[in-house]
């Protein structure tokens, strides 16, 4: 029996791993931070035994209200996740489970592959309505990759779609996935009349270091990049920096920042209501946006989010609300649960890719009920 992390967004430490029964694991913190909470392993050579796979120390996990009611994600292909029993009690997280084979891989939700990213980048780029760029480089020296859709003009409306600037919420990555999809398909109605109207730029992924080192909310240098939007810098954020500056260049007319939530099992929008230079249009059409996607897709709902932040107290290290201002623009930040919907769920898989995708599908259908307010 061993159990393995050596990969792709894996994170694990083995404290103990002699009997099936009683495995002794801990998850590494990200890197020069304290956050943790993302795991991903493989245990092997437990086919058909009773494994009891306690993670211990869950009690100082970045946010402990999401072991709640937590189901942990497995897979026997690293292609189709299920949910596996788990329970979380005095510290600690137990996966119960029993392996159909010999190699099976867990994780905190279906992880969303530094391969599976290029392979989504450099299908897009094949469409000849799409631009690739490489806008700068991360702290590790990786690409940034943005797909430019559609053409630029004076009465378009330049549309931002970004995502995982959190790497452990790999779910945005698939809900950007699955807007793709539509947005380049060439027999959706509705897709061709937004690109007749939009020019779309899509960030799928802008922090791919801290997704292959298996980080739960940080990039290579410890840095939370959804707190530094006010004052990003080359040496500890340059996902940021350099994102920021092509936005300056490109303008902006609306953004759509893709996130998880650790606790909340519903899908859910958070605005810029407390911002100094408050626009109240363009809040009333986040708003609109918002309504328009619960009726796209029973997933999402309105009743229950974060709480709104009080006039002139808002982060502007936060993209959402510095996009806001910066721009004069609609921002939205989307949230989704790492466990599952709590008013329509599906405990075999939880939340999970395919239903993101499908929200992301649905978030143009809410687009294009707003798009004559920009």
């Amino acid at each position: 029996m061993k159990i393995s992390s050596n990969f792709d967004s894996g994170n694990i430490n083995v404290i103990e791993a002699k009997a099936p029964g009683n495995i002794r694991l801990s998850i590494n913190k990200d890197n020069n931070s304290d956050f943790f909470q993302w795991f991903h392993f493989r245990l092997t050579g437990a086919k058909d035994q009773l494994c009891a796979l306690n993670i211990e120390g869950a009690d100082g996990a970045a946010y402990t209200g999401g072991w709640e009611n937590y189901q942990a994600v497995a897979s026997y292909d690293h292609k189709n996740w299920f949910r596996v029993s788990t329970v979380y009690k005095n510290g600690t997280l137990t996966i119960q489970h029993v392996p159909e084979t010999d190699s099976v891989y867990y994780a905190y939700f279906a992880p969303y592959s530094y391969d599976r990213h290029q392979e989504l980048v450099s299908s897009a780029a094949q469409h000849d309505r799409v631009r690739l760029e490489v806008f700068g480089e991360s702290c590790d020296g990786r690409d940034l990759d943005l797909l430019t859709i559609g053409e630029a003009g004076e009465t378009k409306k330049k549309v931002w779609i970004i995502a995982r600037q959190h790497p452990g919420e790999s779910m945005a990555e698939w809900l950007v996935e699955g807007m793709l999809n539509r947005l380049l398909d060439n027999d959706d109605a509705l897709s061709r009349d937004l690109l007749n109207k939009c020019v779309f730029y899509v960030v799928p992924n802008v922090n791919p270091d801290g997704s292959i080192r298996g980080h739960l909310r940080c990039n290579a240098k410890g840095q939370n990049l959804n707190r530094d939007w006010a004052n990003p810098t080359l040496e500890k954020s340059p996902e940021i920096y350099h994102l920021r500056n092509k936005m300056d260049q490109l303008g902006l007319d609306l953004n759509l920042d893709a996130h998880g939530d650790e606790a909340l099992p519903y899908n859910f929008i958070a605005c810029f209501e407390g911002i100094a230079d408050l626009n109240q249009y363009n809040l009333d059409t986040a708003y609109v946006f918002a309504r328009e996607l619960e009726k796209a897709n029973p997933d999402f709902q309105n009743e229950v989010g974060y709480p709104k932040s009080a006039p002139k107290t808002a982060n502007l290290g936060m993209s959402t609300n510095q996009i806001a201002s910066r721009y004069d623009a609609v921002a939205m930040t989307l949230e989704m649960p790492f466990k599952d919907t709590v008013d329509s769920p599906n405990p075999e898989t939880g939340w999970s890719p395919e239903r993101s995708k499908k929200l992301g599908v649905s978030c143009l259908d809410a687009l294009a009920a707003v798009v004559e307010r920009l």
